[in-house]
């Protein structure tokens, strides 16, 4: 097992919590909207801005060119050890998504603007566990809301980009290795783009019980010079809001077909297609799981390939519904 079971079972647990606030947002923002002749469900605007009507292709060359770009501009950021730079670049990336995610439950956009700028605030300068965490399922959440806002109801570029994140994923942690040291960067300057979660090992923590025993006090050297290492339980970013961009897209589809096929009303519509879409976040969950159980110890892997296996494993669950 990769970290110890706590550690791991809370890891999970805020990436269920992500999947689920995140798929809950989405299906509440669904509204019957009017696009030419058509009526469907869904929505045309995330934060009060209107989505663009791109083909699916644009879409997913939007998505794969801003991972691009991101990813040069942190290695160039690496290089040049802009520590600050990469503060307050994360700053702005982190209260734009929040914001997303909090104006679809609160309609005054001044009042979402302040809470978004409080709570990034403390989780870019003044971070600790639970506000790193909590803020980071509001941030996918608002990821979630803008990307599935632009593929709408298209599951297969959903799934195409799934597997062009996937491979890439392979290649940046086993070939070039630049996502281990963008992972490695960001948990040193204590900004990470995913969950984390930072914890001593037990080993470490009984070594240092043994260390400031009475008897060991009296020995020479000074205890206050043993340090003991924490390491940090993490999970990136992509690895969260890929799975939950993608049973937002089924969801979508799902209630979509219940709405204009079936005549189903509106509500009875959306909560069909979140149960159904939950099925995708179980197996991702478990897939997730798995990973950590069966992964080593101080050793990186290329999580969105268990993660897309999981997607995929859940869609043709729901197809058999």
């Amino acid at each position: 097992m990769k970290h110890n079971l706590s550690v791991t079972a809370m890891l999970v647990l805020f990436f269920l919590l992500a999947q689920v606030v995140g798929l809950g947002l989405i299906n509440y923002k669904f509204q019957v909207v009017k696009v030419g002749n058509e009526t469907n469900i869904g929505y045309t605007e995330v934060s009060g801005s209107e989505l663009p009507e791109w083909q699916t292709g644009i879409v997913l060359l939007y998505v794969l060119g801003g991972v691009l770009i991101g990813t040069l501009l942190v290695l160039l950021i690496i290089k040049l050890k802009k520590v600050k730079l990469w503060k307050l670049w994360f700053f702005v990336a982190v209260l734009i998504a929040i914001k997303f995610a909090l104006d679809v439950l609160i309609k005054n956009t001044t009042i979402t603007f302040i809470i978004a700028l409080i709570l990034t605030y403390f989780k870019v300068y003044k971070p600790n566990v639970v506000i790193h965490n909590l803020t980071e399922v509001l941030m996918y959440a608002g990821i979630g809301l803008f990307i599935v806002g632009l593929l709408k109801t298209h599951i297969m570029g959903a799934v195409i980009l799934l597997l062009i994140i996937s491979l890439y994923d392979i290649y940046a942690v086993f070939k070039s290795k630049h996502m281990v040291k963008m992972a490695q960067f960001q948990t040193k300057s204590q900004v990470f783009a995913g969950l984390m979660i930072p914890y001593t090992p037990k080993e470490q923590a009984a070594e240092s019980v043994k260390l400031t025993s009475p008897k060991t006090l009296k020995k020479t050297f000074d205890v206050k010079t043993q340090k003991v290492e924490k390491k940090n339980a993490i999970l990136g970013g992509g690895d969260i809001a890929f799975p939950l961009i993608f049973a937002g897209v089924v969801m979508q589809n799902i209630a979509n077909k219940l709405y204009t096929n079936f005549g189903l009303t509106l509500e009875a519509a959306k909560s069909i297609a979140f149960q159904q879409s939950l099925i995708i976040t179980l197996t991702t969950t478990i897939a997730i799981a798995l990973l950590f159980v069966f992964a080593k110890k101080d050793k990186f892997y290329p999580a969105m390939p268990i993660v897309t296996a999981g997607c995929l494993i859940g869609y043709g669950i729901v197809l058999l519904l």
